[in-house]
């Protein structure tokens, strides 16, 4: 998550730093307030961080915690299929 969004030298940067996505200052700076967030919603080593808006930041209101499979559907390029 840091790497890819403030770290010019990760091959994801042009994903998501370059786009101006960002890690709030809570997290970039305190790794304690992190781990217990995602304590607190509903981590597990089976789980990926996910940001609910995709253009958002990294930050406790955009992200949660949830499987590759809802993770894939959450992505810019994913095709939004409606109801007709």
């Amino acid at each position: 998550m840091k790497q890819r969004c403030l770290n010019k030298k990760s091959q994801a940067y042009a994903l998501y730093g370059e786009r101006g996505i960002t890690v709030c200052n809570e997290w970039k700076n305190d790794y304690l307030s992190f781990k217990e967030w995602s304590i607190l919603n509903g981590y597990s080593d089976k789980l990926t961080i996910d940001r609910i808006n995709n253009n958002g930041n990294y930050e406790p209101e955009n992200c949660r915690w949830t499987t590759w499979y809802i993770q894939n559907h959450n992505r810019r390029n994913s095709i939004k299929q409606t109801q007709e």
